[in-house]
């Protein structure tokens, strides 16, 4: 019988995103899964309301915090996972393809080519397909890129946490044209989600309420996905997907917290060092993306 880890979700209103505790109920030991640092980009300030209600809710549950995953590197929220490692400890990790992001959108940022290796970010990165443990939990990862290639997607015990792979079925799939994303990775992705059992369930970073429904949801399952899933269901071959993937990112805008979100999370959540008068200053690349490219 498949272990049945107790998840709780706490859902971002203003990114659209879903945040997960995720814990044995045999150990109290626990993962934090995509949290969510508050970030007004008028004022360019940050805040820790979202962060706070699962610090909140790990103390009242007695949790103990083990790990904080992150699926991939988000384009449209910041990571809050440095604030909740300084309040409640835990590992921060994600995929080791993370150099590939970091590779990428450094020199976007004008970085010294040298920070990343001199300063590793994350406090563990996962091979791919790597097995680990939530106190008694068995967990494993599948390495799930096309929406970018460091994405993962988290096994834990019956259910699946899947990132910015899958949306609820009446959604689709995440989008393809950030650097190095491909949707025909993407297609590859999903077919191995696919091979998990039918009662899977599945839990989404994302939630963008199309009009054909009243609530916010976060949780479905791989036979939902197989066989109700608008863009990839059962009987989609890879070239119409692929087709029907490209064509839609060509109508996408570009994230509106892009920018900000990832020179902060492809350093593990770490906003910049304060300079000589004290002051973090977050650096906008002006005119490098001729594109205006929102969500998926």
């Amino acid at each position: 019988m498949k272990q049945k880890p107790i998840i709780e979700s706490f859902f971002d209103v203003t990114t659209n995103t879903y945040s997960y505790v995720v814990s044995d109920p045999a150990t109290k030991q626990c993962a934090i899964i995509d949290s969510v640092l508050d970030f007004d980009s008028v004022s360019a300030t940050t805040g820790t309301k979202q962060a706070d209600r699962i610090i909140t809710y790990v103390q009242q549950h007695h949790l103990n915090v083990q790990w904080i995953l992150e699926t991939h590197v988000h384009a449209d929220h910041l990571s809050a996972a440095q604030y909740i490692k300084q309040h409640l400890g835990g590992c921060v990790a994600m995929s080791e393809k993370i150099s590939l992001v970091q590779r990428t959108f450094g020199p976007i940022y004008h970085f010294d080519g040298e920070y990343f290796t001199a300063h590793p970010s994350f406090d563990y990165l996962f091979a791919e397909g790597e097995q680990f443990k939530i106190g008694q939990l068995d967990a494993y990862n599948i390495a799930t890129p096309g929406h970018t290639p460091a994405c993962l997607s988290y096994v834990v015990g019956d259910a699946v946490f899947v990132g910015d792979t899958l949306f609820m079925p009446d959604y689709g799939t995440a989008r393809c044209d950030f650097p190095n994303g491909s949707a025909e990775q993407l297609f590859d992705s999903v077919q191995k989600l696919y091979q998990l059992p039918d009662d899977t369930r599945v839990f989404l970073c994302h939630d963008y309420l199309p009009t054909s429904r009243q609530q916010y949801q976060c949780q479905t399952s791989i036979a939902e996905q197989k066989n109700k899933n608008v863009h990839i269901h059962l009987g989609i071959n890879k070239q119409n997907f692929v087709a029907m993937r490209e064509q839609r990112d060509k109508s996408l805008k570009m994230p509106k917290l892009i920018l900000a979100a990832i020179q902060v999370n492809m350093d593990a959540g770490k906003l910049p060092t304060p300079e000589s008068n004290g002051i973090r200053y977050l650096r906008l690349p002006l005119n490098y993306f001729n594109t205006t490219q929102d969500q998926g």
